[in-house]
């Protein structure tokens, strides 16, 4: 037996740990069907179709706000008893659980008693996982259990964890230990319906029947881009807690609805099509682009990054990783004088890792610090990619609008002024929009599927086998059963190259 056919023996016989086609936030959404041929026939409409879909979301959370009003409770509860709130996720949301702990060091740096360490974020790898996903580490609860043990969790500590599909291991993992360690009944945030999460997912159903764990569940139905969750699920959980966690009004957020709703800034939304349009063409010439920003740096580093494992990039590269190896974008923070800065400027503190070098050496602190985003970036890309031009693309705040700024490109980008959280939402979601159609534009998606995702864990495994099956069943193709897939997709697998996806190679296979 090959080792290619012992992974599919090994995988089918797990198989139905991740079988999550059933989960709404896996569907295909039925306004997007035509999301690729748009992107490349009609970008304004497309563009204003995934704005639609982030206010039809928007609009589902604010219907969800009474049942965030224990969540809010608890928060206020445990800070002032001198306890401290974790917030944690995986993925996408591991991302907006570090940026929330940002958030909230930025608005306690203005007050004179800051209680900035009161509010710590992590995800499943660690804080490198910010650059890229560590390979299985969200499949194994015992690692989210380890995790808060390690962080030092504590009977006077509140849990917020937050996942999209509400199915994690390692969030579950993390909220169990929770339950058992503190006082505080954790709270369980997820994107799916509670009653099929119970009826077809084991894990799901253990927490969501345990009498020592609040859970809520903030329904938003399929994604935009399917099986994207780290666009209206991400967006809905990071508002979600943010609201609570920061002190916001209900009001602030109806506020925040009406101006994204608004006509003027439909119209500011549209105009990014042009930087859709010139991004994607420098892509398509083989050159690179270096996002440049400050106090925004933790947001447009999150999409980035997140475009790697949803389209099959290389992500941010390591400096001793060879040119091939680069990432077609980057990020670099120009205050930063060195990785070190850059980090603590990313973050609003040191870096936290895990030396787990046994489980894997891309937890450690050795290795995140081959990841550099100080103002040395530019030289360093361009002596790593010689053969490749770098565009500048800088993003800041410019009074009460938010600045863009590619080549001959400058835009000027009102904001709603409901503060801070809301801010970094509303470029969450332009960013959100700008690189999902720019990935369509490069061939990166077909109807509204994601066939470039890249099967790093079992959930993407699944995912990538459901896609290959959509994908022969629209040639009229239905004999061919779900394990076959597996099996032809873990052989491709074997030979895959970096850039190219392993659900249309699969595809191919079968179809002869």
């Amino acid at each position: 037996m090959t080792s290619a056919q012992k992974k599919a023996e090994e995988f089918l016989k797990n198989a139905s740990y991740f079988h999550l086609g059933s989960l709404p936030t896996e569907g295909s959404h039925h306004q997007t069907r035509e999301l690729t041929h748009l992107a490349n026939n009609d970008l304004p409409a497309a563009i204003d179709l995934l704005h639609q879909v982030d206010i039809a979301a928007l609009r589902k959370l604010e219907n969800y706000l009474p049942s965030l009003a224990p969540l809010k409770d608890a928060i206020n509860q445990t800070l002032d008893s001198g306890g401290r709130i974790f917030i944690c996720g995986c993925g996408a949301t591991g991302r907006l659980a570090l940026s929330l702990e940002y958030l909230w060091r930025q608005e306690q740096s203005k007050h004179k008693n800051s209680r900035s360490e009161s509010v710590i974020g992590f995800m499943a790898g660690g804080d490198v996982a910010l650059v890229h996903s560590i390979e299985g580490f969200e499949d194994f609860s015992e690692y989210g259990s380890e995790h808060l043990i390690a962080l030092g969790f504590s009977e006077n500590d509140l849990l917020i964890s937050s996942t999209e599909g509400g199915e994690t291991s390692f969030v579950i993992g993390a909220t169990e230990k929770a339950a058992s360690l503190s006082k505080r009944k954790p709270f369980f945030l997820y994107c799916n319906p509670r009653d099929t999460l119970i009826e077809h997912v084991e894990r799901s159903r253990r927490v969501l029947l345990n009498p020592n764990i609040n859970s809520i569940c903030l329904e938003v139905g399929p994604m935009a881009l399917s099986g994207s969750t780290r666009m209206q699920s991400s967006t809905v959980l990071m508002l979600a807690i943010g609201i609570c966690l920061l002190g916001y009004s209900p009001s602030s957020l109806s506020d925040f609805i009406k101006f994204f709703e608004d006509s003027k800034t439909k119209d500011d939304v549209k105009k990014i099509m042009h930087f859709i349009k010139l991004e994607s063409d420098i892509y398509l010439q083989k050159n690179r682009v270096l996002y440049s920003c400050e106090d925004l740096a933790i947001t447009v580093f999150t999409d980035t990054t997140e475009r790697a494992p949803t389209f099959s990039l290389p992500p941010f590269g390591n400096k001793t990783q060879s040119s091939e190896d680069q990432s077609m974008a980057y990020l670099m923070i120009p205050s930063a004088n060195d990785v070190h800065e850059s980090w603590h400027k990313l973050l609003s503190r040191p870096p936290r890792v895990l030396e787990w070098s046994a489980r894997s050496t891309k937890t450690t602190f050795e290795y995140l610090q081959g990841f550099d985003f100080s103002r040395h970036t530019l030289v360093y890309r361009q002596n790593n990619i010689k053969s490749a031009r770098h565009y500048l693309f800088s993003i800041e705040h410019s009074g009460a609008s938010l600045s863009w700024k590619l080549e001959d490109l400058d835009l000027s980008l009102n904001i709603s002024g409901a503060g801070n959280l809301f801010d970094h939402i509303y470029l969450k979601m332009l960013l959100n929009i700008h690189s999902t159609l720019i990935m369509a534009r490069l061939g990166r998606s077909v109807s509204n599927f994601m066939t470039y995702v890249s099967p790093t864990n079992g959930k993407l495994i699944d995912r990538s086998a459901r896609y290959t099956l959509w994908l022969l069943n629209q040639n009229n193709i239905f004999s061919i059963s779900y394990e076959q897939v597996i099996r032809e997709l873990f052989r491709q697998l074997e030979t895959l190259k970096s850039g190219e996806s392993v659900v249309l190679k699969t595809f191919e296979a079968l179809k002869l």
